[in-house]
């Protein structure tokens, strides 16, 4: 008689980009690119950075984003959360340098901080939380972009030399993150239905273009031998720091804005767009501003962010129980459990 293979509990979504991830990560570590190999991943992993940036201008709909503005006490909300309340719990954490986290990690886990937030998983976890689904897409559009110009700047201000950061990386940046941005931008009245038709295919190439990122990063942290210095004790520590890190700002967003005065389906689109971080947007920016230590940087990230979508799964399945009676409840899209595990 065979057995079936039980299936994962349905609170824990697991994300088969995230296993992909992970391969990149095992490949880089059994089978690094050195010597002429890292210089061809190198450049290769520029041009996908720059093309993903370029994707990214060319998908975002200018007029949605302006007429997403009338809710713009919502917007601020999440982006106060995600750029400035984000960024005080990370520095509140230094404190765990040396004795608990290394600088490296350190740095990495402010940088995480500095990140803007997701959009697919935000809209899929409100969508099935019955909150405001448009809010959270506007939300979620607007603090990627915001991420564009103020990640860099407040990992220059409050990271500085610390986890490997370069103050050139802010010129990498303006080179290989905003001007394919602002060329996407610029394209988008020809291009914009090109990129809209072919949306699946496109994404692939996102995913693709991280990956290539993934893997060139951790080669040179593999090759410049930064893996000697983690320990599992230290890995340990990060993960409960990092779950400190959630548990808290899954708190501010719920109970803050009910103290603003914000309505519940508001409330649930201000919790998943403000507690999340986006690996997406993180992985190519740490790449450019950190070099040769991106792999340390980006480690607290990737944990991070398979953390958050188990927790939020489950948050969103409880709030979807917790409608009140007779009050409006949008139907829960029936991709969005699908959606929800999707890189942000």
């Amino acid at each position: 008689m065979i057995r079936r293979i039980p299936k994962p509990p349905s609170w824990l979504p697991l994300d088969p980009y995230v296993l992909a991830l992970i391969g990149t990560v095992a490949l880089a570590a059994i089978l690094p690119a050195s010597g002429t190999g890292a210089q061809v991943a190198g450049g290769a992993s520029t041009g996908a950075v720059a093309l993903l940036f370029f994707l990214y201008g060319a998908r975002l709909s200018t007029a949605e984003a302006l007429d997403g503005l009338r809710h713009w006490r919502l917007h601020l909300t999440v982006l106060i959360c995600t750029f400035v309340v984000f960024p005080l719990l990370g520095l509140a954490a230094r404190g765990l340098v040396p004795y608990a986290l290394t600088p490296e990690l350190y740095g990495g886990l402010l940088f995480l901080c500095l990140v803007p937030s997701t959009i697919q998983s935000s809209i899929a976890f409100t969508s099935i939380a019955r909150g405001n689904v448009p809010a959270a897409i506007c939300a979620g559009s607007f603090s990627s972009l915001a991420g564009i110009f103020l990640t860099p700047l407040l990992a220059a201000a409050l990271l500085g030399g610390d986890g490997g950061f370069s103050p050139d990386g802010l010129l990498r940046i303006g080179v290989q993150l905003l001007l394919p941005f602002v060329a996407g931008q610029l394209l988008r009245r020809w291009i914009g239905g090109f990129v809209a038709r072919h949306k699946k295919v496109l994404g692939y190439v996102d995913r693709g273009s991280i990956l290539l990122v993934v893997y060139t990063a951790f080669s040179e942290g593999v090759v410049e031998g930064v893996w000697h210095r983690i320990t599992p004790a230290r890995l340990g520590v990060l993960l409960g720091v990092e779950a400190l890190l959630l548990a808290a700002m899954l708190a501010v967003t719920w109970y803050g804005a009910k103290r603003l005065g914000f309505g519940r389906e508001d409330r649930i689109a201000i919790q998943f767009a403000g507690s999340k971080k986006s690996l997406a947007s993180g992985l190519p920016m740490a790449s450019v501003l950190f070099g040769a230590q991106a792999s340390l940087a980006v480690l607290p990230l990737m944990l991070f962010h398979q953390m958050q979508l188990m927790v939020c799964a489950v948050i969103a399945k409880r709030r979807s129980r917790d409608v009140p009676e007779g009050a409006a409840q949008r139907p829960a899209d029936g991709a969005a459990p699908r959606e929800a595990a999707t890189v942000g």
